[in-house]
């Protein structure tokens, strides 16, 4: 059986067509892979992101559409593995969230990619995000962050 492909949530895809913090160490784990795993809902997500960028100045508007066009293209040309987001993936967040702690911090488009990939069985996400990556294994997984291990 072929290894999973990495899954990435937003905060890594973004990183493959802007050049955020740490964008190069997201880049090599993307190249290890013929195609990268995301939920379903990370295409909206990505699309925000990059709208977002360009909105609060950090990229102009010839990138903002140069990035818009390559992440659609690449999405059609089958770089992305788009993950549904089943009845499955929701009793699952369901069940989560029944048994997390009051002390749990879990956002509803986290819990969704978390959800969607333990339900596809991921046992490792790639995510910079803390708040993510805390949350990992209340869904049964290994949160992983390789830009917070740059210049460490």
């Amino acid at each position: 059986m072929a290894a999973k492909p990495p899954y990435f949530d937003t905060s890594y895809l973004v990183r493959l067509y802007l050049r955020d913090q740490g964008f190069e160490a997201v880049r090599e784990i993307a190249l290890g892979g013929l195609v990268i795993a995301s939920a379903w809902h990370a295409q909206a997500e990505i699309v925000s992101a990059l709208h977002r960028a360009y909105r609060d100045g950090r990229i102009p508007e010839s990138a903002y559409f140069q990035f818009l066009d390559q992440f659609l293209h690449d999405s059609k040309d089958g770089l992305y593995h788009w993950l549904p987001l089943t009845d499955g993936t929701q009793q699952r967040l369901e069940r989560c969230f029944r048994n997390a702690p009051a002390t749990s911090f879990v956002r509803a488009a986290d819990a969704l990619h978390l959800a969607c990939a333990a339900e596809q069985g991921f046992k490792e996400v790639y995510s910079n995000d803390r708040h993510f990556l805390a949350a990992a294994p209340l869904f049964g997984m290994k949160g992983i962050d390789v830009i917070g291990k740059v210049g460490a």
